[in-house]
């Protein structure tokens, strides 16, 4: 039975089809570039050769398809995604950075996007799209060789670019600092609502569950700690049920460990606002532990090349052994 189990995240960095308009900032990839990109994209998948891989800013399935059919370990991998609906005016696809799963173990159930915030959870009154994620949560169950289950959520949280209102400009202080909070609501509100759907998870069936993903801040931030959970309440010996750990804080050996693990470089500073995070089952800690991390790498070096096709994000790979 195999025993070790690698989980990876990757922010592609807006992989779609040459020619497709995403943003007015952002000219569409010409033919040339996206061959580049599908070519740079599928031999990162190749290095980072994980078992299961969450991947955010996906515009198109057709593009990971191609990166896929491009890769070594990949061809025969099972994808799992969503594309969003038309737009309800004008019938035209929407644009909008997706979520999506590639996986070598087999899937156990359909998967599932959650769309909509959980009841009670929502953004400030007249806030744009108030009772939905910006970017929905992509839920898949995968079935471990010892024929265990296992819930993988891939994430994408809201990002610190400002939030402007229509009319609004960069220019004026006030409106951008209130655009900067109402990124910081959001990101919070996001947290807050995937909070509770792992809650009502925990409900249905306690089983091992990793979350991964970019969660556009750091571990230590207060919007990560309301994913990780945390501080309720609970039965004497039960402390730890219901919680996410960080993989790099928990991994064995990590005393003798001195890497300089970053996911993002900005103006000469790096932080790692890319994450992958495990449940009780995976802390040795745990009385109820099927297994434990046991090393965690980050793939960055393209991140000072500074490749156009590359990522502007860096990859975590989480190695877990299975007890």
């Amino acid at each position: 039975m195999q025993q070790e189990i690698r989980f990876a995240t990757f922010n592609v960095c807006n992989l779609s089809q040459p020619g497709a308009k995403l943003y007015d900032n952002l000219a569409p990839l010409t033919e040339a570039e996206y061959e580049a990109k599908v070519a740079w994209t599928a031999q990162q998948l190749d290095q980072l050769d994980a078992d299961v891989i969450g991947l955010q800013e996906i515009f198109s399935l057709d593009a990971l398809r191609d990166v896929l059919a491009r890769s070594t370990h990949y061809r025969h991998a099972t994808l799992t995604g969503f594309t969003p609906p038309p737009d309800p005016l004008t019938g035209a696809p929407r644009m909008t950075p997706e979520l999506a799963l590639i996986s070598r173990l087999p899937l156990a159930a359909p998967a599932e996007a959650y769309i909509m915030f959980p009841q009670g959870v929502a953004l400030p009154a007249g806030s744009r799209d108030a009772d939905r994620f910006a970017r929905a949560p992509l839920h898949v169950q995968l079935r471990l060789p010892d024929e265990r289950i296992i819930d993988v959520i891939v994430v994408h949280l809201k990002s610190k670019r400002p939030d402007y209102r229509i009319g609004d400009t960069g220019d004026n202080p006030m409106l951008h600092a209130q655009a900067n909070l109402r990124s910081l609501i959001r990101r919070g509100t996001e947290a807050v609502a995937l909070r509770a759907l792992l809650s009502d998870l925990d409900k249905e069936q306690r089983r091992p569950r990793v979350v991964l993903g970019d969660f556009n801040d750091t571990v230590d931030a207060v919007t990560t700690h309301i994913v990780m959970g945390g501080g309720a309440a609970c039965e004497p010996g039960e402390e730890l049920h219901g919680q996410l750990f960080d993989s790099r804080q928990i991994q064995s050996g990590r005393e003798r460990r001195r890497d300089s693990g970053y996911t993002i470089s900005h103006d000469g500073r790096h932080a790692t606002i890319d994450h992958v995070l495990v449940s009780e089952e995976f802390n040795p800690a745990s009385r109820h532990a099927v297994g434990e991390v046991v090393d965690v790498t980050y793939l960055n070096e393209h991140l000072v090349e500074a490749r156009p096709e590359a990522s502007d994000h860096g990859q975590v790979l989480v190695r877990l052994k299975l007890y």
